[in-house]
């Protein structure tokens, strides 16, 4: 069986691992918002966990008009929704090619990788579907921060569940295979992570606004 070394893969997938999601077509679009939103979306992901990551995963948006944080948070999210469908994809496939060896520890950690990746389908989901909601409401009271709150849970939800198929897998010497799936799972914790700090900017403005309207 080939083993490989996990750093060199994580260093090797994670630099490609949103250049697939770049568009190489952004001459049609005007070159003054494309400037205006990848300034916009550099200067946002900085705060973030992942920086680097950020910017390559929001690229491809630099040819639209991201009008705010809201906008960049619900992109962000998608873009992590994305992410953990192309794993669960992933490993629903693995899952299936190792059938015949299911006391194989590889079959078992693979199993509980894919419990964890559709709890954070699901989690991203919601949470998409709650900024959706938010985007209708106009007055700060306690029901829009209950919706932010929500928000907020089922996304770091779905990030330490990809956590925990991540820590599942050793850190030792290991198949290429679970190696990959060991790549695939951080970079859906780590993207994820991304949207929620992305989230938690847009947030702020409201609970803030909310304390300066409470204040007697």
């Amino acid at each position: 069986m080939t083993h490989l070394n996990l750093p060199i893969v994580v260093i090797f997938l994670s630099i490609f691992s949103c250049l697939a999601l770049v568009e190489p077509s952004w001459a049609r679009h005007n070159p003054q918002t494309q400037t205006q939103t990848m300034a916009y979306i550099k200067s946002s992901c900085q705060g973030t966990r992942f920086p680097d990551l950020c910017m390559r995963c929001l690229a491809r948006f630099s040819n639209s008009n991201i009008d705010g944080p809201q906008h960049l948070a619900h992109v962000a999210l998608s873009v992590s929704l994305s992410r953990a469908l192309q794993t669960r994809g992933y490993l629903l496939k693995v899952s299936k090619e190792l059938e015949g060896l299911k006391s194989d520890r590889v079959y078992l950690i693979v199993q509980d990788c894919v419990s964890q990746m559709n709890d954070s389908v699901e989690q991203l989901s919601q949470a998409i579907k709650e900024l959706r909601r938010l985007n209708k409401r106009t007055i700060i009271d306690d029901n829009f921060l209950f919706h932010i709150s929500n928000v907020e849970t089922w996304v770091s939800t779905a990030e330490t569940e990809a956590s925990y198929c991540v820590q599942s897998i050793p850190g030792h010497r290991m198949s290429k295979k679970t190696a990959t799936i060991k790549v695939k799972a951080q970079n859906v914790a780590e993207v994820t992570s991304n949207a929620l700090a992305l989230f938690h900017r847009y947030a702020s403005r409201y609970r803030a606004a909310a304390r300066a309207t409470n204040k007697p």
